[in-house]
């Protein structure tokens, strides 16, 4: 069995892949917004993200100097042996990455303002639990989460007559307003239900589904399309110079609502979207999202 000390530093090594490379599909997708783009300054912005991204794996340091709030989703089974330390685990983990990484550490106590230097502090690191009956290993996501694509976001609690057009305004409305200072071309996730606390929770789950991924339900996959034509139809573009690219994805999850609430939530992630994924199962730890770390000594 794989000790608290082995997931500790298995978890510092998740922190490091996110924080100096992007995932292979983020990267795919920047490649072909390059390609399909026709502004010549937004290409050549594109261009800049993309040797920024390269210079970034090549000497291992952090993609974006905003390395953001650390955020956790934890889907752990009922039966793992490290349920309950686990929460300590990923805190001592977030500030040990800081001091190795080194990551800017960003946790500024609500009242003083004052930093606590190790991107730890009340309720930081995040960490949102989806628990599995039945199952005995852990599958950990970390997202490093930058301040500026918060301006990006934004929930609202609507009356059912408004539909999903009244939703889909919604979200044009958010992107709109947030402009370049959530540093386009975006990642967008939308979730659609009956609380604001639902919805932006379904958001959150969506802007972590994979790119490239729709939703099987047919009605919101085409959704998803639409809202992705009507942001880039803003004509925003990389960073604000204009172009087609405001947004590289937009992805829904939705719930049931109650009949007299429509709530739509929005939580977006700049291009730097930066997160990696592992499962712990028994002794072995498996690295979903940055492969190469399985070739490493974690233990």
């Amino acid at each position: 069995m794989l000790a608290e000390d082995g997931i500790r530093r298995c978890v510092v090594k998740l922190i490091r892949a996110a924080a100096t490379h992007l995932p292979e599909d983020v990267k795919a997708s920047l490649r072909r917004a390059y390609e399909l783009e026709e502004n010549p300054l937004a290409r050549r912005m594109l261009s800049a993200i993309l040797e920024n991204v390269e210079l970034a794996e090549e000497r291992g340091r952090p993609i974006c100097q905003d390395t953001g709030i650390v955020m956790f989703s934890v889907k752990a089974g009922e039966r793992f042996p490290f349920l309950g330390k686990l929460p300590g685990i990923l805190r001592m983990a977030v500030a040990e990455a800081t001091r190795k990484i080194p990551l800017r550490p960003n946790a500024m106590d609500i009242v003083t303002g004052i930093n606590t230097g190790d991107n730890t502090g009340d309720y930081i690191p995040w960490i949102d639990w989806e628990i599995m009956p039945g199952e005995d290993y852990a599958e950990i996501t970390v997202l490093l989460k930058g301040g500026g694509s918060e301006a990006a976001g934004g929930v609202a609690v609507m009356t059912p007559s408004a539909g999903i057009e009244g939703a889909s305004k919604f979200v044009l409305e958010v992107i709109k307003e947030a402009g370049p200072r959530a540093c386009p071309p975006l990642i967008i996730g939308i979730g659609l239900g009956g609380t604001a606390y639902a919805a932006i929770c379904l958001a959150k789950r969506a802007l972590l589904r994979g790119m490239g991924s729709r939703n099987p339900r047919r009605e919101l996959a085409l959704l998803e399309e639409k809202i992705l034509e009507m942001v880039n139809g803003l004509g925003w573009g990389v960073h604000g110079v204009g172009g087609i690219t405001t947004a590289l994805e937009a992805r829904i999850e939705a719930s049931h609502r109650h009949p007299a609430s429509l709530a739509v939530g929005v939580v977006s992630s700049c291009w730097a979207f930066r997160y990696s994924t592992m499962r712990i199962s028994g002794d072995r730890v498996e690295f979903l999202t940055h492969e190469f770390l399985n070739d490493l000594e974690v233990r």
